[in-house]
């Protein structure tokens, strides 16, 4: 089967499942409001839930500040560790309010339930992932593709599970990036090239390929980079991650497919670099 192929020029510098509410009795959604604010956290005003930690004078933090914090933002006091197993009672009879509340989402969710929902939620804002410019873009997850494409010009995007994304001029110094969108199983995948350089000047290349949706719905994908040349072959495995989480957190754990500008021009042409692309639904 021949592949598509994607002409990928440097980059310039610098669905979601339906989600069900829980259904609140009219006379008590007051009462419930008035118990879901005595959990609202002092730094961020989102919501402490279970496990739930105290200072010594009772004042409570969410599990997302307390690592960020020294002292207890209401009183001063150290944080310490001791577990307040009332409010973790209290905390499970109570129906707490989505984090995107303010972006229209009306579902209110028990503890247990409420991070995956908030994980689905469908009116969840999402940040522009092009990489290598400066998009303060923000917006749901079925809008991030017309997004890409109207605006991030030219941006080539291909359909199927087999294609080659090709980066031309991979000899430009400093930091450039290469971007192909690519779409099969009705998903959208962004494929990203990244050059860096430290500060000896020394280069490397980092591919990665990431799923425009949730960290759950890329679990259910796979992919392979495979760069090719005479008697020559290097090959990436993975599965991709989601636009959530970003390229940085990839390349940081090692995540991607990274290579020097010595291993680059054994496999590239006239200054032009060509991956193979495979993607596999599991």
């Amino acid at each position: 089967m021949s592949r598509q192929t994607a002409r990928a020029l440097p980059a310039g510098p610098s669905q979601c499942p339906p989600s069900q509410s829980v259904p609140v009795p009219t006379d008590t959604t007051a009462s419930n409001s008035d118990l879901a604010s005595l959990f609202e956290c002092p730094v961020c005003f989102d919501y402490v839930l279970p496990p739930i930690l105290q200072c010594r004078r009772g004042h409570l933090v969410c599990n997302n500040c307390r690592p960020k914090l020294t002292s207890c933002p209401t009183c001063g006091g150290p944080l310490g560790s001791i577990r307040n197993l009332a409010m973790e009672k209290v905390a499970s009879s109570v129906l707490f309010p989505c984090k995107y509340a303010s972006f229209g989402c009306g579902i209110s969710l028990p503890p247990t339930e409420k991070a995956n929902h908030e994980e689905l939620c469908e009116v969840r804002p999402y940040s522009c992932p092009y990489p290598g410019v400066s998009c303060k873009w923000q917006g749901p997850l079925d809008a991030v593709m017309p997004h890409l494409m109207r605006k991030h010009k030219p941006l080539t995007a291909l359909q199927g599970k087999d294609t080659v994304f090709l980066a031309t001029d991979i000899n430009l110094s400093g930091v450039v990036h290469w971007v192909m969108m690519q779409s099969c199983f009705g998903f959208h995948f962004m494929v990203v090239l990244e050059k860096q350089e430290n500060y000896h000047g020394q280069e490397r290349f980092f591919a990665i390929l990431q799923l425009l949706g949730t960290p759950k719905q890329a679990e259910n994908f796979g992919y392979q980079l495979e760069l090719t040349g005479h008697r020559r072959r290097l090959t990436w495995e993975a599965t991709p991650r989601s636009i959530q989480e970003g390229i940085a957190t990839a390349i940081t754990k090692s995540d991607c497919l990274a290579f020097d500008t010595s291993i680059a021009q054994l496999f590239a042409k006239n200054g032009d670099l060509g991956i193979n692309v495979t993607i596999t639904k599991r």
